[in-house]
């Protein structure tokens, strides 16, 4: 656990962090052991390890509200939320109190050899978050390569991917943090499916710019 001007961080695993302020945040959650339920919960796309149904069951209540990439609501069908609600890229909600905006999250050149296209195309409208709690903004960039669109959002903490395969490798993302300028960085998306700690220790000893936070998975 992590804790930043009163905010508490867990990773939960994978792509998947508890984030409590005063309400308590869950994204993507997958492979969840922890027995809590969320208040609200972020969904980055519709792939099985980011919208897990079974552990939708297991960490929402009806008086949890969801927010995901707009691919996701249609498989959201058969779960008794408080509200669902679709989000774009570039789209910015409150809810509960929260502000949150859609960032982009795809591919540049990782390619499904089944397909012949990206794991995560750009026209899916696949997302990442940015999220304003208690005022501080952590972004949670999903499943992305290194992209554009990222560059010098400056949040407080930057949640990102380091495995490679369907996301980036260390050396990229520590090339993404460059651009978007975080005060702390966590790295995410390994020891799950694919990837291990050495991604996050070698992504690590990349990072000069600042402070890095290996969490272990609760």
């Amino acid at each position: 656990m992590f804790e930043y001007k009163g905010i508490k961080i867990r990773w939960l695993g994978h792509d998947s962090f508890s984030i409590v302020g005063n309400i308590k945040i869950m994204t993507d959650p997958y492979k969840i052991t922890r027995q809590e339920k969320a208040d609200l919960i972020l969904i980055s796309h519709n792939h099985f390890d980011h919208l897990s149904v079974d552990d939708l069951k297991n960490v929402s209540t009806e008086e949890t509200t969801i927010v995901a990439a707009n691919e996701c609501i249609d498989m959201l069908k058969g779960f008794v939320f408080k509200e669902k609600i679709g989000i774009s890229p570039g789209e910015e909600k409150t809810v509960l109190g929260i502000k949150i905006k859609a960032t982009r999250a795809y591919n540049v050149d990782k390619i499904n050899p089944e397909t012949k296209k990206p794991f995560h195309p750009k026209e899916d409208n696949k997302i990442g978050f940015l999220i304003e709690l208690n005022g501080t903004t952590i972004y949670h960039t999903g499943d992305t390569d290194l992209i554009p669109e990222m560059s010098d959002l400056k949040p407080d903490i930057a949640l990102v991917p380091v495995s490679g395969t369907y996301v980036m490798t260390p050396n990229e993302a520590a090339k993404a943090v460059e651009q978007i300028k975080p005060k702390i960085v966590i790295p995410m998306h390994f020891g799950t499916i694919v990837g291990s700690e050495k991604d996050a220790q070698d992504f690590k000893q990349l990072i000069k710019s600042c402070e890095v936070q290996i969490l272990t998975k609760e």
